[in-house]
């Protein structure tokens, strides 16, 4: 049996000033349609996660971002593709939100109230709640 080559993905975790957290949905037509997570998308060759966070928030949300500050990683195995994700928190952006691939998008607090969310967004959740010494489900099943 080969081994699955692992695929970096650029995670964005914009941070509002109020705190709150932005989550879009997966669109039609990709693993996973409908489901909410954190935005962002695979690291081509050649590129810094910072690189694809801006070209993929750009490409799917229409914004442009400050500095990248990369936060945690972590490695998801799902059936279609084995995933290291590389969490970059973003505070600063400009530029009018827009759903370029016809996704939703929703300004989030713990517990989430948008379902259902991305296994691969879990530990993020769990991360915030952590940060917040927030008691309690992070997200609501």
């Amino acid at each position: 049996m080969s081994e699955r080559l692992i695929t970096e993905v650029a995670v964005g975790v914009l941070v509002a000033p109020d705190g709150q957290f932005l989550l879009t949905s997966r669109p039609e037509g990709k693993v996973y349609a409908g489901y909410w997570e954190f935005p962002g998308g695979k690291v081509e060759a050649g590129e810094t996660v910072e690189q694809a966070l801006a070209r993929e928030l750009r490409e799917e949300i229409g914004i442009e971002i400050g500095a990248a500050h990369p936060w945690k990683t972590e490695i998801f195995d799902y059936p279609h593709a084995l995933v290291r994700l590389n969490f970059c928190k973003v505070f600063e952006w400009t530029g009018e939100f827009q759903m370029l691939e016809n996704q939703q998008m929703a300004w989030a607090n713990l517990p989430v109230q948008v379902k259902p969310v991305l296994p691969g967004t879990i530990p993020v959740l769990n991360w915030f709640a952590e940060e917040r010494g927030h008691a309690g489900p992070t997200h609501l099943d």
